[in-house]
């Protein structure tokens, strides 16, 4: 097979329209989901040809390459991407067949009866946990789900949830993002973890806070702001130290569980003045407020009602006494705190996740499951080179099917299978039942990948990327617009980094800016288009079961998104100047 050499500039002079031509499966992505409300997966298939027909006319792609590439990136979808989603959902859809959920549900409600504090801890910092051992959806699909449980509405805990699955990406995985970047860049691993670790902080001290004020405004900000500090700050504290000066593998999860037991600390001296209760209207409309220290009647919690995702819990209102603390026996929510042996089974499944990924990062295991489990492979009828003549790396793909983060979900469903006593065919029923609700979700991240590979294999990436850096020194502003349209096009800041990892060192070498600072943004700007990405809105769309709500969801978030993105841009541009002694 004639090798295909990539063209950065296939309309010959022109650049600058080249790389309009070459945006243009973006735009159409982004319009279709933002202004015309189109299904994810018409947007994404639509988006997807519009590229294979750019990579064939415009950028010369032989035909049978560019199909080859389609495949090759729906196959990527399928595994490790969906892979992962699949198995996630079956884990928490036995957990949903059984009455532990609603234990579950119970629990989280024992904790606090406020769901401003509930999001702090579950979408931000339980989040934070799944996302270091997991990544990918999995964080998002399980927050989300555990947030209905706890009385919120579908729409609005899966906005939550998307949001607060930033600040932990780019450490996520076990670092799988920035261990990708110093692999493609060549920079070591502990100079770019250190630089990374210091512009993702910032984003943690802030989500926590705009977590709030989405559940509940400027009142929820004003009334509930010591949490949100509380659990951001720590967070932002152990990632910097973690990534900085220990080991960059275990960043998000030390952040998390530290987090997670400073906010519970707080809660034991502290309480707001009025407790948010569970949602009972449609989302959007005031929730139920009870006074602290007022005398309110209960209202016993429908547990019943969280069996199902989408369900509307109950509500209810407690009154507490001047230190804050409820009822003896009532738990701070007024609901009864289920028995110890009840709440170690109800969060059963995710110990399981815990010590499961946790013993797969132990050095014997994990070289032993890559040497028995993994294997790589040329992918078939591709022979792509870059404009200087280098074989692209993408065409060699690595199946990890043993320690793939998918198989390690599946072993902790079958796990799981066991500790609730469901019977095996009941468990492959519900598989065969979570196959099918997901079945559009898996034709629009098959999609969303397939047009990622084209683009990047036919060279419309690397047309946009280069002449993203002809811009000169105003670069430092766009490097983290590249990073963040990685991200919300591929859903994987992994991904965004082995994309244009090196672009953005080569771009940084020619306009005279830090490399390492441009490798770190171009990971620590893709964690905010995360919440933009087909892959994730879909998830998060799933996971809550509202399929089809992923153009809505893409709307409410767009705006929290760019605004962050001007954020950590700003701060970009002040580590290129007065900040730059910031850059390792």
């Amino acid at each position: 097979m004639s090798t295909f050499h990539q063209l950065v500039d296939p309309l010959g002079g022109s650049l600058a329209l080249s790389a309009v031509l070459a945006s243009l499966p973006l735009l159409l992505l982004f319009v279709m989901l933002g202004i015309f409300r189109t299904k994810a997966w018409k947007a994404a298939v639509a988006s997807l040809i519009l590229s294979v027909v750019l990579a064939i006319a415009v950028w010369q792609m032989p035909p049978g390459q560019a199909l080859s590439a389609t495949a090759e990136g729906a196959f990527y979808g399928v595994f490790p991407i969906l892979w992962i989603l699949i198995n996630a959902l079956w884990l928490y859809k036995l957990t949903v067949a059984t009455r532990w959920f609603d234990v579950l549900g119970t629990t989280i409600r024992s904790i606090s009866a406020d769901l401003r504090i509930l999001v702090i801890l579950i979408a931000f910092c339980f989040g934070a946990l799944l996302e270091a051992l997991a990544g990918f959806g999995a964080p998002v699909a399980i927050t989300a789900a555990m947030l209905v449980a706890a009385g919120m509405k579908p729409l609005k805990s899966a906005t939550v949830a998307l949001l607060a699955n930033t600040a932990p990406v780019a450490f996520g995985a076990m670092a799988s993002p920035v261990i990708a970047l110093s692999g493609v860049t060549g920079i070591p691993l502990g100079t770019v973890s250190a630089m990374a670790g210091r512009q993702t902080p910032f984003l943690a001290l802030i989500v926590p806070l705009l977590l709030v004020f989405i559940v509940d405004g400027r009142r929820g900000v004003r009334q509930t702001w010591p949490a949100a500090v509380v659990g951001g700050v720590v967070f932002a504290i152990v990632q910097f130290l973690t990534s900085n000066f220990f080991t960059v593998e275990l960043t998000d999860v030390l952040a998390s569980i530290v987090a997670i037991a400073a906010v519970l600390l707080l809660l034991r001296v502290w309480q707001p003045a009025e407790l948010l209760e569970a949602d009972r209207a449609d989302d959007g409309a005031e929730p139920v407020h009870a006074q602290q220290g007022a005398s309110t009647a209960r209202r016993d919690v429908d547990a019943s009602s969280t069996a199902t995702v989408g369900a509307r819990a109950g509500g209810s209102s407690v009154a507490v006494g001047s230190s804050g603390e409820a009822p003896l026996g009532a738990g701070r929510a007024g609901v009864a705190r289920p028995t110890p042996r009840e709440i170690w089974m109800a969060v059963g499944p995710y110990l399981v996740i815990i010590a499961v990924f946790s013993l797969s990062q132990i050095p014997a295991i994990k070289n032993w499951l890559t040497a028995v489990g993994g294997f790589s492979f040329r992918w078939p009828a591709l022979n792509v080179a870059d404009p200087a003549g280098k074989q692209v790396g993408s065409q060699i793909m690595r199946f990890d099917h043993l320690k793939a983060t998918g198989t390690l979900l599946l072993i902790s469903g079958l796990i799981t299978l066991a500790l609730y006593r469901i019977p095996f065919g009941r468990g492959v029923r519900i598989y065969g039942e979570t196959l099918k609700v997901l079945r559009w979700t898996i034709l629009t991240v098959s999609a969303v990948l397939a047009l990622s590979f084209v683009m990047n294999l036919s060279g419309q990436t690397g047309t946009l990327g280069v002449a993203l850096a002809s811009a000169g020194g105003i670069f430092a502003l766009l490097s983290p617009v590249l990073g963040w349209i990685g991200v919300a096009l591929t859903g994987s800041d992994t991904s965004s980094n082995s994309l244009f990892g090196q672009l953005q060192v080569t771009a940084a070498a020619h306009t005279g800016l830090s490399p390492i600072l441009m490798a770190a943004t171009n990971s620590s700007a893709g964690v905010l288009g995360k919440m933009l990405s087909l892959q994730n809105l879909a998830v998060a769309a799933a996971a809550v079961g509202l399929d089809g709500s992923e153009s809505t969801l893409f709307r409410r978030l767009l705006g929290w998104s760019l605004g962050l993105l001007v954020v950590l841009a700003a701060l970009v541009l002040m580590q290129t100047g007065p900040l730059s002694w910031m850059v390792p």
